[in-house]
């Protein structure tokens, strides 16, 4: 189960890693860029401080994913491997922050476009912390 739990972690780290540097691409090239049924220019209607707003922040959003997921990795691949049982709590409180904080879009703002990222991880961190929860009676 030990194996098993620090694999599907790794997973999801690096499909976070691997989504934000993506998002980030996305948010400093040229693509064409939708937010529900219409594109950021076309949102934008001609107002180029409007366009670049919204790159910004996509691009602030994808930062904070990718370094969140680098530290991720770190403590996953090292301690959290290792058996060190503070790194399951600091994954657990990490996830659950970053999650919590995307989920909020919906009661908050009433967006769901995005919410299932926060489900998603939340979902797959979780079941990979439960595989390695037998780390919490007397590990390290």
């Amino acid at each position: 189960m030990k194996t098993a739990s620090w694999i599907v972690l790794v997973v999801a780290g690096g499909a976070t890693l691997a989504l934000g540097l993506l998002s980030l691409s996305r948010a400093y090239g040229s693509y064409r860029d939708r937010l529900g049924p219409a594109t950021v220019s076309e949102l934008a209607q001609g107002r180029p401080e409007v366009e670049s707003a919204v790159r910004g922040r996509r691009s602030t959003a994808a930062a904070f994913a990718a370094g969140f997921s680098t530290l991720f990795l770190a403590i996953a691949l090292g301690p959290y491997r290792r058996g060190d049982v503070w790194a399951w709590w600091a994954i657990a409180a990490g996830t659950l922050v970053v999650s919590v904080g995307i989920l909020l879009r919906v009661p908050l703002l009433g967006a769901r476009l995005g919410a299932d990222v926060g489900g998603l991880l939340l979902g797959i961190v979780g079941v990979g912390l439960a595989l390695g929860a037998g780390r919490l009676r007397g590990g390290k």
